[in-house]
């Protein structure tokens, strides 16, 4: 059975200063900023994964193929995913100071590893923290430091495009439930989109072609072509959500780093990773 929980917003409010997100780049890219702010690092306009985190002196890196990530915005925000649970808060930059103040967060259950890396994420991106930038190996990184040592540490990487990337179904959204994968069918369904609009991909068992529309956040899959292999009873079940939703008309989709949603007008659809580079 799959491992579902209600989707629920928690609200979890943190003291916060009203200090503001700020850039420090010559063009004026700041988050939040106001007058009397002090400079900030440029934090807005960059995909920041989350690499590891670090309490009470123990590093505990991100769980293999993990979409944890942030990204600010230059509203005084941030958002993003665990590698399970997506979050939204206030954020706020002055000088090497970022101070987190309300979050938002999903609430579907995830699977230890990850579970345990989102509880740590949790009680360290709160409150003040210290904010440093350095560079390694040609990429920019980010580490996030609490006043009593826990740390984030995060590194630039790109979102991961729509076209041309393997993109890994490992979540389906029903009705206002989020659930993974049950047993037996994990690391099987994935979509694939080619430059020229043509799909490929796995619903489970059966592989599928088809050719995509995209207009905005709409997607609509033509000519969905599936072979016609024999399949065991929950294999079927999970082929027939996900033709569901991408043979139903338009769908809407969103891309949060490397993550892909994909919603039917129903409300029901998947989550997807972008697969191992």
């Amino acid at each position: 059975m799959p491992n579902t929980k209600r989707l629920l917003p928690v609200l979890v409010v943190v003291a916060a200063t009203a200090t503001v997100l700020a850039g420090c780049s010559s063009d004026g890219g700041t988050a939040g900023s106001g007058g009397g702010d002090r400079p900030g690092i440029p934090l807005t306009g960059t995909h920041w994964s989350l690499d590891a985190v670090t309490v009470d002196g123990a590093r505990r890196a991100a769980p293999a193929r993990s979409t944890a990530s942030i990204e600010f915005t230059p509203d005084g925000t941030a958002h993003g995913s665990t590698g399970c649970n997506r979050f939204t808060a206030k954020a706020a930059v002055n000088g090497d100071t970022v101070t987190v103040g309300e979050v938002t967060m999903t609430e579907m259950a995830c699977e230890k590893p990850v579970q345990d890396f989102e509880d740590a994420f949790r009680a360290t991106f709160t409150g003040t923290l210290r904010a440093e930038l350095g560079e390694s190996g040609g990429t920019d990184r980010l580490t996030l430091t609490a006043p009593g040592g826990d740390s984030l540490a995060l590194s630039e990487r790109p979102e991961a495009p729509l076209k041309g990337t393997t993109w890994a179904v490992d979540t389906l959204l029903e009705g206002g439930t989020a659930g993974s994968l049950p047993e037996g069918v994990k690391g099987r369904p994935h979509l694939t989109i080619a430059a020229d609009g043509s799909a490929r991909g796995n619903l489970g068992c059966n592989n599928f072609t088809a050719t995509v529309r995209t207009d905005g956040d709409k997607l609509t899959f033509d000519k969905l072509a599936v072979t016609r292999r024999m399949c065991t009873t929950l294999q079927n079940g999970l082929e027939q959500k996900l033709y569901g939703t991408l043979g139903s008309g338009p769908v809407t989709y969103r891309i949060d780093g490397r993550q892909l949603t994909v919603t039917a007008q129903d409300g029901n659809g998947f989550a997807a990773r972008a697969d191992a580079e």
